[in-house]
């Protein structure tokens, strides 16, 4: 693939970008760009990487790193790049990207394994383009399954499916994921105590979240409290 995507050419803009999401914010970060990384080239081979460092990278990276993959995402349309270009620039915080990877290797592993004993489909939670793709990737050598995307938005997902079995074309939307954790875990049912306010506590009288209970989840109170 010819790279598209450099640190001399394109850094710059990025760079400017993101410091002034990051100034506004008030966010306790630092980033540095490099060129892609290729420790995972069967499933993701980008152009160009983007690294944060700092003491608020656990707001990065809570609920399934859904603030680190928008900050990637604003940054992909402010350099209008078209979508099918998206996996050329990659933003990463604590080696999320390839423990992210891992996980939903392991998930597609597992759930395949599901389906060969049940006989029946097994569908994920709705995920991203990415990660859509590492599923697909990771299934690709198991002859006794296959598996489709379906789904349209943010409700398109990927199901795995006896290769006997014919597709379904109107399987029902799933809701919305909550997500309670840090990474979260592909194709497990959410929890019910995810539903109750996102996965973060709340202080004692209704009060706004402090700024700590972003950062470790949920904390137990303290004694006498």
């Amino acid at each position: 693939m010819t790279q598209k995507y450099s640190v001399h050419e394109t850094g710059p803009r990025i760079e400017q970008f993101l410091r002034q999401i990051i100034d506004a914010a008030g966010f306790s970060l630092t980033f540095k760009l490099e060129p892609g990384d290729n420790s995972n080239p069967e499933f993701e081979n980008p152009d160009l990487l983007v690294k944060f460092q700092g003491s608020d990278v656990d707001l990065l990276l809570s609920n399934r790193a859904e603030l680190l993959l928008a900050l990637e995402l604003v940054t992909q349309e402010m350099l209008r790049m078209h979508s099918d270009d998206h996996s050329r620039v990659s933003f990463d915080a604590n080696d999320y990207r390839a423990l992210r990877i891992e996980e939903l290797r392991i998930s597609a592993l597992a759930a395949a394994e599901k389906v060969k004993h049940s006989g029946t489909y097994f569908r994920f939670n709705p995920m991203n383009s990415r990660e859509r793709r590492v599923v697909h990737i990771a299934l690709r050598n198991e002859p006794e399954v296959r598996s489709e995307s379906c789904g349209t938005g943010p409700q398109r997902g990927v199901v795995i499916y006896p290769a006997s079995m014919a597709s379904i074309p109107d399987l029902p939307p799933l809701p919305a994921p909550q997500y309670g954790g840090s990474a979260g875990t592909a194709g497990r049912p959410e929890r019910r105590d995810d539903r109750r306010g996102g996965g973060r506590d709340r202080r004692p009288g209704g009060g706004p979240p402090r700024r700590d209970d972003h950062r470790g989840g949920s904390r137990p109170p303290r004694p006498g409290r």
